[in-house]
């Protein structure tokens, strides 16, 4: 086989001086796939001699036709990155279109008609990962303004009330139910959801104003994706909970019942909680936010759900005394509390709080810890934790930091934001563990350098990793020492 032109100015010299994008394909194609093919005895020698043949002719011969659908597949896959909406791989051709759709296994959808009509099962076959908020909540005219919660993101009107009034905006039941049924139909292997349950939601042009049941929708979803391990359920209720309790390989779970600011109407009791655990035992990770239950909620998710290892509770309003039921999540790893104004006003007796004995980690970020008798059952609770993480945490002065001396197995401590701990709060605790080996302050304005003792300074020493960064002023101080800059008519420049 003679060798391949690869000049381009070549071919320019002679009578057809157009250079086709057929032909830019068929000598790059050949010089990246043929190497490959050859290793797999996929590229007889006779399809080799007609190719040559055709070349001498003057034909165009498009090597890529000589490779099954399945093979270029996994060509493309090992060349492109994954789910690059930027690839312009779909403009080669007909049949590269259709292949890109086969590589794409993740879509984020704006319109939900394209999903209802059944389109993008016919584009994208392969999908597993679905993120269909957006779509649930048709956008106005582009104003550029967007209401974000996490990572749900809605566009607003330019109008005065459209922050009040989105929720009007929701899809019809009856569009969500029809879309959710295409897709529990095209897409069986689904994997990851992400979606708002719209059953009180009335659409703009819905004259009813009474609440319709939409249930069916992820009722459908359920039972049809048998594959999905991981959801995303916004504005979601009890029903909606005794919906997708039917998902029995679901493992990753994250409720967002109210919000402020966004959901408002939307409540998640005992009843719910306790289905879903009843239906949904494979759970290992679940995070609840604006949630509304008690210790029989939680208890039932620690019996019910063996393998939880992740529990996270984002501005729960739970009843008095839930804290005991994380006694009942024997296997929890990681227990994290975000945004909470409150963290158990009433625990109950010390003796029937227990504890969780396979727990590794407690995050606390910007929650209330002023309440003396709640702070205290948390840490007696997770008296196992090794990494322990205070952030943002108001309240949080010396006598209720004393109270994590009982964790006497601590060896990562991250405190950021504890603006109330003092130098000698922190000694007094820090000294107490034995097996203390990474320390991490950060902007802890009242821990101070001057205040600390050789105790502390010893134990500082002997630290595999050591963050310390506790006063800003400190810092900046001791960085200027010597220029001349940052001192009151000083001068900010020296000549040299």
């Amino acid at each position: 086989m003679r060798p391949l032109k690869t000049s381009f100015y070549e071919e320019k010299t002679g009578k057809n001086a157009a250079i086709t994008w057929s032909r830019f394909r068929n000598v790059f194609g050949l010089m990246q796939i043929k190497g490959m093919v050859d290793k797999q005895g996929l590229l007889s020698s006779n399809i080799e001699e007609d190719g040559e043949e055709e070349e001498k002719q003057g034909g165009k011969m498009d090597f890529t036709l000589l490779l099954s659908d399945e093979i270029l597949v996994r060509i493309l896959t090992k060349l492109l990155p994954q789910d690059d909406p930027s690839c312009p791989l779909s403009l080669v051709c007909h049949r590269w279109l259709r292949l890109q759709g086969l590589l794409r296994h993740s879509i984020k959808l704006h319109d939900w008609d394209f999903l209802a009509h059944g389109r993008m099962i016919s584009r994208f076959p392969n999908l597993t990962d679905f993120d269909l908020t957006r779509a649930c909540i048709p956008a106005p005219e582009s104003t550029g303004i967007l209401l974000t919660h996490a990572s749900l993101t809605i566009p607003l009107s330019g109008s005065e009330d459209s922050f009040d009034r989105w929720e009007e905006r929701l899809l019809a039941p009856s569009s969500y139910d029809r879309g959710l049924k295409v897709l529990a139909q095209g897409c069986p292997g689904l994997q990851k959801l992400s979606v708002i349950d719209v059953m009180k939601g009335l659409s703009l042009g819905d004259s009813n104003t009474e609440p319709r049941d939409s249930q069916a929708g992820l009722a459908r979803i359920a039972n049809g994706c048998t594959m999905l391990q991981e959801m995303e359920l916004y504005q979601c209720t009890d029903e909606s909970l005794r919906a997708i309790s039917a998902c029995k390989n679901l493992q990753i779970l994250r409720l967002v019942g109210s919000a402020d600011g966004f959901f408002h109407r939307f409540v998640i009791s005992d009843i719910g909680l306790t289905i879903l655990a009843r239906g949904c035992s494979r759970l290992v990770k679940l995070e609840l936010t604006g949630c509304q239950g008690s210790y029989d909620g939680i208890a039932a998710i620690g019996q019910c759900c063996f393998m939880l290892e992740e529990l996270t509770l984002c501005n729960h309003d739970f009843d008095e005394g839930w804290i005991a039921g994380l006694s009942f999540c024997s296997n929890l790893k990681t227990l994290r509390l975000l945004s909470c104004r409150k963290i158990d006003s009433n625990p109950g007796p010390v003796e029937h709080l227990g504890y969780c004995p396979a727990l590794e980690r407690l995050q606390v970020q910007r929650c209330n810890m002023r309440d003396r008798q709640g702070s205290a059952a948390l840490i007696l609770v997770c008296g196992a934790v090794r990494e322990l993480e205070l952030q943002d945490c108001w309240g949080l002065e010396d006598d209720i930091f004393s109270l994590v001396v009982n964790c006497r197995r601590v060896k990562s401590l991250s405190l950021e934001g504890c603006s109330l701990l003092t130098t000698g709060g922190l000694e007094a605790g820090v000294l107490a563990w034995n097996d203390l080996q990474r320390l991490r302050v950060v902007s802890c304005n009242n821990i101070r350098d001057a205040e600390i003792t050789p105790s502390l300074a010893s134990l500082f020493s002997v630290l595999k990793e050591l963050k310390w960064r506790p006063d800003t002023k400190s810092v900046l101080s001791a960085s200027l020492t010597g220029t001349g800059m940052g001192q009151k008519g000083g001068r900010f420049f020296k000549r040299v």
